[in-house]
């Protein structure tokens, strides 16, 4: 397994990923979750990795504050699942999944650098 980049096409802070590892030559799968999105076990192992489905998903924009009241409170793994695949933006992006498995979540200069140092 690669290094893959799940995301949206649009979504500027992955833009800015995708540039990052372009500009350092670093191979990698980008997928955008609309047209190929996670499955309930891949969302389910994103979870896990970040700490939770309240890690996972982003609070803060705007498609969360448009959910209704009563869907911000999934009570299973399996309501989660469905709230994400019927609302993919709620994933904070990027998420990168590392050829080790390992699982990050959001775009920083300094996070990157972290996870791909430059060659001396």
């Amino acid at each position: 397994m690669g290094i893959e980049i799940h995301g949206l096409n649009k979504c500027d802070t992955c833009r800015k990923a995708r540039n990052w590892l372009d500009r350092r030559g670093v191979e990698y799968r980008f997928i955008d979750y609309r047209d190929e999105p996670a499955t309930p076990a891949t969302l389910r192992a994103w979870a896990d990795a970040v700490g939770g489905f309240e890690s996972l998903v982003n609070r803060s924009g705007t498609t969360w504050r448009n959910l209704a009241a009563a869907r911000r409170s999934p009570g299973s793994v399996a309501e989660w699942s469905l709230l994400i695949r019927e609302y993919p933006a709620l994933v904070k992006r990027p998420v990168l999944v590392l050829a080790d498995g390992s699982v990050h979540l959001g775009f920083s200069d300094k996070s990157y650098s972290g996870l791909f140092p430059s060659p001396r």
